[in-house]
């Protein structure tokens, strides 16, 4: 049996560290714009007084390897030592066997350094690793002047493991899809489609509706994933490209690696299923009748599939803003709502039925961003099947602070009267805000009690995802 060489194992480290040699990281990481979570990443990462290792994760494809080149870029600018810096991929066939600690050693052997002191060492797709938990641990616990970064795409074990075992020992990081503001940014159309205040970078009003509103309906197909918006050949077939390198893998590679999933195509039929249904009211019961998975098996596959950072399940209440003894009925949003257009094609500008969905999608998926925030957030059920309020905001005494109900349409603006779901739920509750959105009509209006602000729904997108980053 032949064994792997040292020479082999250097060659290929010194392959993946050409900032060793050059001075510089590759130029499709020069060239590509920085994600706005950059500048919260980069001084966490570069911190060496906090003895803690840095666990990046999130799902596939939003730019988590790009970011640390991009951090190991801006290190070197800095003024620190091409070589201090060392980047592993653990989904690299040659490093499948070896140890973290082992993979140091073959680090300071690369490069001649006689030690980790001071230094920061990368380990991307940390996920492939068995127990890198623990053997992450043991390295932050012996090396106390090291800084240890690592990234992997199966968030949900990731932060369940980081929890676990590194306890006091590791600062998790999640990495979310585009929000609609980040997707703006990077294509550098924000100045050409808002007006925005200058110290809150709210945007107040657009500068032309209709080119913002295609904007937002490409953000809808395929703008969730850096990619997918950036590189020119996959831009042109964008949901093949979403298709096949994130949805696929996660169901069919990391998913059954990580959890023992024997039959695949099961999970594939029930995650399909669940993003036509994206924003839709559904049951363990009606699931098992339409996918023919067993409910038991389901509730796991749900679980799994939150995990991978996929779905995000959405609870309810009453009209009196009180949770359900039984969660027999929930919602189930994609975190991004282009997996959609992946899974079933392109939606059409007039597809106002599929559009509806994808709009709530859409608007719930900028505040996952923020877990905090998540853990506030409900649809609301009333009574006797009159209707449901999409999104409320409960507090920790489960009272009613503010609702939000999504329209992809003007119509609701020009005759408020046919929101009889809201009116009835206002006049229980007396949230202090209510909203509801719209296609390209702004104001408000008076419903009994309450006082409606209607909004553009592409700028309340904005200004959620703005201000909950402008907030970290």
């Amino acid at each position: 049996m032949r064994v792997i060489s040292n020479d082999v194992i250097e060659k290929k480290l010194n392959s993946i560290n050409p900032h060793w040699s050059t001075g510089q990281v590759d130029e499709e990481y020069r060239d590509l714009p920085r994600r706005k979570y950059f500048h919260l990443f980069f001084p966490l990462a570069t911190d060496f007084k906090v003895r803690r290792a840095l666990v990046l994760m999130g799902p596939r494809r939003v730019g988590k390897t790009v970011m640390l080149f991009q951090t190991i870029g801006e290190l070197i600018e800095k003024g620190s030592k091409p070589t201090s810096i060392a980047y592993m991929s653990l989904d690299e066939p040659l490093f499948y066997s070896m140890s973290l600690e082992a993979l140091c050693e073959k680090y300071c052997s690369a490069t001649r350094e006689m030690s980790l002191e001071g230094k920061i060492i990368i380990f991307d797709e940390i996920q492939y690793l068995k127990k890198w938990d623990v053997q992450l641990k043991v390295l932050v616990d012996r090396h106390k002047n090291t800084k240890f970064l690592v990234s992997g795409s199966a968030a949900g074990a990731l932060k369940r493991q980081s929890h676990e075992s590194g306890a006091g020992r590791f600062t998790d990081f999640m990495l979310p899809p585009l929000t609609f503001c980040e997707y703006l940014d990077l294509l550098d159309l924000t100045p050409k489609l808002l007006n925005k205040e200058k110290e809150t970078g709210k945007a107040v009003s657009s500068k032309d509706i209709t080119k913002l509103n295609q904007e937002f309906l490409n953000y809808l197909n395929y703008g969730g994933f850096p990619e997918a918006i950036m590189n020119k050949s996959i831009r042109e077939k964008p949901t093949k490209f979403i298709q096949q390198d994130i949805i696929d893998k996660v169901l069919l590679r990391d998913l059954p690696s990580i959890y023992g999933i024997e039959d695949i195509q099961e999970l594939n039929r029930l995650f399909k299923y669940l993003t036509y249904q994206t924003g839709n009211e559904i049951s363990y019961e009606r699931l098992s009748q339409s996918s023919g998975v067993a409910k038991n098996t389901i509730k796991r596959y749900i679980e799994y599939l939150e995990a991978a950072y996929l779905i995000k399940v959405v609870d309810r209440v009453d009209e009196n803003g009180k949770t359900f003894k039984r969660a027999n009925f929930f919602k189930v949003y994609l975190t991004n709502p282009s997996m959609y257009a992946a899974t079933y094609g392109i939606v059409a500008a007039d597809d106002n039925e599929t559009l509806g969905g994808l709009v709530e999608t859409a608007i719930f998926s900028q505040w996952m961003h923020d877990p905090s925030w998540m853990r506030s957030l409900y649809y609301a059920k009333l009574a006797k099947n009159r209707g449901e309020v999409d999104i409320v905001f409960v507090d920790e005494r489960f009272r009613i602070q503010w609702c939000l109900e999504v329209k992809w349409s003007d119509a609701y603006f020009e005759s408020p009267a046919k929101l009889t779901s809201l009116k009835r739920f206002c006049e229980i509750n007396e949230p202090k805000s209510v909203t509801v959105t719209t296609k390209t009509k702004s104001g408000q209006a008076q419903i009994g009690k309450a006082k409606i602000d209607f909004k553009e729904t592409a700028l309340v997108c904005f200004n959620i995802g703005n201000t909950l980053l402008r907030g970290k």
